[in-house]
């Protein structure tokens, strides 16, 4: 039977080196062959208007890195409309219409988009006034003064009696 011991150094070194190497790995684009466009120029303009959209399965990935199936709708989706003679505002314009603002990875700051936005910074500054104001008034609050001698005298009678 063998030792398990003899076993420790090899994994010392391996575990530290799948971790290394796992972090390096680049990620690969999911774009496919049968995707790109035949033209250089409109490919680069696909890929780089990709990169802004997001994966609507994946959640924060964009089309460009997606294995889905919905990217790569969304990918030769993008390319038919650049290769229809879209400008990248008509393509862009023409996915959200479709999918809605979400598909954007970096969503517009207009319109109510931009009530979304304001509201956290809002909601901060309106609880730290509420709380300044509260310190304020806890500070203001009058000290209560001592027991008299009758106040005393009636509590110590109180807490003499049987219930």
């Amino acid at each position: 039977m063998k030792n398990p011991v003899n076993r420790r150094p090899t994994l010392r070194f391996l575990a530290p080196l799948a971790l290394a190497l796992t972090l390096l790995a680049p990620s690969l684009p999911a774009v496919q062959p049968d995707e790109i466009l035949a033209d250089p120029a409109l490919e680069a303009r696909a890929r780089e208007i990709s990169k802004g959209l997001r994966c609507l399965v994946c959640r924060n990935e964009n089309i460009d890195d997606s294995d889905a199936a919905l990217a790569r709708d969304l990918r030769i989706l993008l390319r038919d409309r650049i290769t229809a003679g879209d400008t990248d505002e008509a393509a862009v314009a023409f996915i959200v219409d479709r999918y809605g603002e979400y598909v954007l990875l970096s969503p517009q700051t207009n319109g109510s988009a931009l009530v979304v936005w304001l509201a956290g910074p809002a909601m901060l500054v309106l609880g730290g006034a509420i709380a300044l104001q509260m310190l304020r008034r806890r500070a203001r609050a009058p000290v209560p003064s001592a027991l008299s001698a009758e106040e005393e005298t009636e509590l110590a009678n109180m807490l003499r009696r049987d219930p």
